[in-house]
């Protein structure tokens, strides 16, 4: 039988943390819920979590110093803020510590399980073995020479366009979350990174336009797909 995923969840309303535990547990989840920073920080080293939801403003110790001293005990978990601020300046500081994603009250519980469910695909897919080559529609993609052929047609990629259309492949025919994408190529998730991706994105789609079959689709509010067979050669 699979071992059931742990959720560390602390949140200082206590009726949203109990409701949330229980539909999340109705779910096949297991869940931890605290009430409040200190405790959590408490809690967080003695049992073994995959995912951390954690309100920002909580008293005691609020989310952000909470999610720092969670990254001091595991800097790989992963970490999902509620909160009732839309300032842009919290959302960047959430990310400049590691959020992997961030949800503004009100938020629908079905939204939450599936921001969760995505995070755990992504950490899956980082845990798998790195594809050195695929193969896209008409062209060849060596992610280690970081170029694309097509034909007799070599193309070298830039380190950040290799960076994506790597991202892309490995989440074919899925979506690639957008802010993901920033802080595994960026680093950091602000405007200014957001718009060069943007148009390694349309370099990206001019490079690929030699095959109809190819596209990477804008994903509104959420990220980009790219619409294509992938696969990876038999060995």
């Amino acid at each position: 039988m699979e071992e059931k995923v742990r959720i560390f969840m602390c949140e200082d309303d206590e009726n949203l943390g109990m409701l949330l535990r229980e539909y999340l547990q109705a779910k096949g989840f297991l869940v931890d819920l605290l009430t409040d920073g200190e405790a959590g920080s408490k809690a967080f080293p003695k049992e073994k979590y995959e995912v951390c939801i954690l309100d920002v403003m909580m008293p005691k110790k609020d989310g952000f110093t909470l999610a720092q001293e969670i990254r001091a005990v595991n800097s790989e978990i992963p970490i999902i803020f509620l909160t009732a601020k839309t300032m842009k300046e919290d959302i960047l500081e959430g990310f400049k510590i590691g959020a992997d994603d961030y949800l503004t009250k009100p938020f629908s519980m079905e939204e939450l399980l599936l921001r969760i469910e995505a995070i755990r695909r992504r950490v899956s897919g980082k845990k798998s073995k790195e594809v050195d080559f695929y193969v896209i529609g008409k062209f060849s993609f060596d992610t280690q020479k970081q170029t694309l052929i097509n034909g007799d047609k070599v193309i070298k990629l830039t380190t950040k366009e290799n960076d994506l259309l790597n991202l892309l492949c490995a989440n074919a025919n899925e979506v690639l979350e957008r802010n993901y994408a920033l802080k595994k190529i960026w680093g950091v998730v602000d405007y200014f990174n957001a718009r060069s991706m943007d148009v390694y994105i349309t370099k990206l789609r001019k490079l690929l336009k030699d095959d109809p079959e190819v596209e990477i689709m804008n994903i509104h509010g959420k990220g980009y797909k790219l619409i294509v067979p992938v696969e990876s050669p038999a060995l």
